[in-house]
């Protein structure tokens, strides 16, 4: 049957505009490309684009032979290398396999990426030295007066730990030795503190192996830390780790394995929109990972936090955080939560083997509250204490949400409690939970 005029212009308009529309397709997909072409050839003061291409092509290797940039076996090098591509802006430190042992810490420079050029590089935290005061210091004065000088080096960090002579309360000072005179260890900054205890006063090169103050869009990837705590004191998170951050923000950790600090593996306070990611904290004296005082927006993603003291600790005021995707096993706890900490998400993880609690509201009171906070998807199974509670309310806590969990024992009942809610938690979202082996499912005070 032969088609009307009216069908034939209809199906010339229908193919008419199927090739107008491709040829509309083609030419914005050409236009892209052509535009996207020419911003990567632009190279403009100011411009984000820019900046970011040039850091990642400006690059600097740090090896044990004479094929890298810098040489060297010690932190020195890897500073070195850090603090030339500070001078133009930032760019990536390469540092390739081999150990690197650490007389002080590595200091991060804001624009700078480390990363291992290989699955072999090692920071070592060398065994720390001390020795007392023997003369008392003014908070005015860079040095300070001590029965050991020899047992130190130039460019060695140290930690003056004292009393208060006025509180009675803790100080720590951390400095770096820039010159050593007879008794005196001659320290890169004044003191700021009194120290006039000889008898309360500890000097010991004690040191975060890498540490930032107020610097940021800075990467870490692919490089292992070892804090040798079998050969040194304790020096808890709030001063030191195997990373130790503090008033930062916009900071990567990929690919980092923080292991036996006679402390935090990795700890962070008031830092901003720092990621971890594939990364591994165990067998530290502290806490895994410690998102500090006031971190707001910390991602912890797909990553181990194994045989430490505390797994997570959220700190004060740590908020709008997100767990996700992580395996955490064999600490003491699994992860704290309390005092402020509120608005975060604790998701799609697995927490296993915890001693005496996998997820803990720490005892805060009314003032200090977490709220908003929301726990789902979790598996949570088999606590090693007879007594342990897998999930514990212990504090004022209102309006968070624990939903959708499996909370399994496989060890024999005891006593533990699956989830145990205290007398002061009020409006808390508690449904959805599968709790299975226990002696009690849920247990309200």
């Amino acid at each position: 049957m032969r088609s009307s005029r009216r069908e034939l212009f209809s199906k010339m308009f229908s193919c008419a505009n199927f090739f107008f529309a491709s040829n509309i397709l083609v030419s914005q997909q050409s236009n892209e490309e052509e535009k996207e072409s020419r911003f990567s050839n632009e190279y403009i003061s100011g411009d984000n684009r820019y900046e970011q291409k040039r850091f990642e092509n400006f690059v600097i290797t740090v090896g044990q032979d004479s094929t890298s940039d810098i040489q060297g076996r010690t932190e020195k090098a890897i500073q070195g290398g850090i603090d030339y591509l500070a001078k133009f802006g930032g760019g990536v430190v390469k540092v390739r396999n081999g150990v690197y042992e650490f007389s002080n810490s590595l200091f991060l420079r804001s624009g700078v990426k480390i990363l291992g050029d290989g699955d072999e590089v090692l920071f070592l935290k060398r065994p720390a030295k001390e020795t007392k005061l023997t003369k008392e210091s003014d908070w005015y004065e860079a040095y300070i007066s001590v029965e050991d000088p020899e047992f130190f080096q130039v460019g060695e960090g140290i930690c003056i730990q004292t009393k208060n002579p006025h509180t009675g309360g803790r100080v720590v000072i951390k400095r770096t030795i820039v010159g050593i005179e007879e008794s005196k260890l001659i320290l890169d900054k004044p003191l700021r503190e009194n120290v006039w205890s000889k008898r309360d006063t500890v000097i010991s090169s004690l040191y975060p192996l890498v540490s930032g103050e107020y610097i940021q869009d800075v990467v870490i990837e692919n490089v292992r830390l070892d804090g040798n705590k079998e050969h040194n004191p304790f020096l808890d998170g709030n001063y030191a780790g195997c990373i130790w951050l503090q008033d930062c923000k916009s900071i990567v950790l990929s690919k980092v394995e923080a292991k036996n600090y006679n402390g935090d593996g990795i700890s962070w306070q008031i830092v901003h929109d720092l990621t971890v990611s594939q990364c591994c904290s165990h067998h530290n004296a502290g806490l895994g990972l410690h998102p500090g005082s006031g971190s707001q927006r910390a991602r912890i993603l797909n990553s181990k936090v194994e045989n430490n003291d505390i797994g997570i600790f959220f700190c004060w005021g740590a908020k709008f955080g997100l767990v996700e995707g992580c395996h955490i096993s064999n600490n003491k706890i699994g992860i704290s939560i309390g005092h402020s900490d509120s608005y975060n998400i604790i998701r799609n993880n697995k927490i296993v083997n915890s001693y005496q609690r996998a997820l803990l509201f720490r005892a805060e009171d009314e003032r200090f509250i977490a709220t908003g906070n929301i726990v789902k998807n979790n598996l949570i199974e088999n606590l090693l204490e007879s007594t342990g509670r897998a999930i514990s309310l212990e504090g004022a806590h209102i309006d968070n949400k624990i939903v959708d969990n499996d909370i399994l024992d496989n060890l024999g009942p005891y006593n533990k409690v699956g989830i145990w809610v205290g007398k002061n938690a009020k409006r808390n979202i508690i449904e959805g939970n599968r709790v299975v082996g226990f002696y009690k499912e849920i247990s309200e005070e």
